[in-house]
C-alpha cells in the first residue's frame, strides 16, 4: 500500500548526544521524503554536535566524537534540512515526543523560524503502541516480517519507520490513509509547545502546565504578572516554548 498524500511527507530520525531536548544536539539526521506523485528522495547527514558525545550514548548508536569531528555543524546544515522539510508533513518513530521537539530546538538555535502551524505530524510509534505495544525492531518484525539490521543508525531506523507505516495501513482497515487523520490518531495530548509546558483547557485557551501557575490561563498571567514572561524568556526553557509564549503575548497585544 502506498500513502495517499495531499502534500509531501518527510520521515526522519535523529541520533543525538542524549535525550535532553533543550541541551542535547544532533549527531546524525536522515530524511526520507515521499511526494504525492510517488517520487521519493532521501538524505542523511552526520553532524558535528560541537559538544562531547557521552560514551554511553556512543554505545547505543556507534557515533564517536572522532567520527563527526570533520563533519558540518547543524548551523551549517540548517538551511539544507529546512529546505527539505519546509513544504512537508513530518513522520517518525516517537517523533512527537523527541525528534520533532529536538529538531525544532536545533533549527531555532540556528536562526531558522520553524513551527508546526501549517503541517501535521504522524508518530508511527503511537500507532504501534496503541495497536501492539512493542519496539521499533519488533514492529518491523511484526508488520513486515523483517529483521532490523543496523538498528540505531538514523537511515536504517528511518526506512524501517516508513515501511512499518505502510504495513500498518494494510493491517488496520480502521486507519485512514490520510496524514491529517493519522496525525489526529497519533496525537496523545493537545499541547501548544513541544515540551508540554503550555497546554489547552476545556475552552481551548492556553494554560501553563508547570510551576506556581499550573492550570492558569497564559494570557491571564501575562496581564497580571508581566514579569513572568521575562523570567521564562531568560530561564532555561526550550526555545520553542519561548517562541509560543511570545506569540501568545503578541496576539494579546494585537487584540487590545
Amino acid at each position: 500500500m502506498e500513502l495517499k498524500l495531499n502534500r509531501p511527507i518527510c520521515f526522519f530520525d535523529l541520533e543525538t548526544t542524549g535525550i535532553d531536548i533543550g541541551k542535547d544536539r544532533i549527531v546524525e539526521i536522515s530524511i526520507f521524503k515521499v511526494f504525492p506523485n510517488g517520487n521519493k528522495e532521501s538524505k542523511t547527514w552526520l553532524v558535528n554536535p560541537t559538544i562531547p558525545i557521552p560514551p554511553q550514548t556512543t554505545a547505543v548508536h556507534g557515533i564517536t566524537d572522532e567520527k563527526v569531528a570533520n563533519e558540518p555543524t547543524f548551523n551549517e546544515l540548517a538551511t539544507q534540512v529546512y529546505n527539505m522539510i519546509k513544504d512537508s508533513d513530518l513522520a517518525g518513530f516517537n517523533s512527537d515526543r523527541f525528534d520533532i521537539p529536538l529538531l525544532a530546538e536545533e533549527l531555532l538555535r540556528a536562526g531558522v523560524d520553524f513551527d508546526m502551524k501549517n503541517r501535521v505530524s504522524v508518530d508511527v510509534q503511537t500507532i504501534f503502541h496503541k495497536k501492539e505495544e512493542r519496539t521499533l525492531s519488533a514492529a518491523l518484525k511484526f508488520y513486515c516480517g523483517q529483521s532490523l539490521e543496523n538498528a540505531h543508525s538514523a537511515e536504517a531506523d528511518t526506512m524501517a519507520t516508513y515501511e512499518i507505516l505502510k504495513a500498518q495501513l494494510e493491517r488496520y482497515p480502521d486507519l485512514e490513509n490520510d496524514m491529517k487523520s493519522l496525525s489526529e490518531f497519533t496525537t496523545r495530548k493537545k499541547i501548544a509547545d513541544f515540551a508540554g509546558m503550555i497546554s489547552f483547557d476545556k475552552d481551548g485557551d492556553e494554560i501553563f502546565t508547570f510551576g506556581k501557575h499550573k492550570g492558569v490561563k497564559v494570557d491571564v498571567i501575562l496581564e497580571k504578572e508581566p514579569g513572568y514572561f521575562s523570567w521564562v524568556q531568560n530561564a532555561d526553557f526550550p526555545l520553542y516554548t519561548k517562541k509560543v509564549l511570545t506569540a501568545i503575548k503578541l496576539r494579546k497585544l494585537n487584540t487590545k
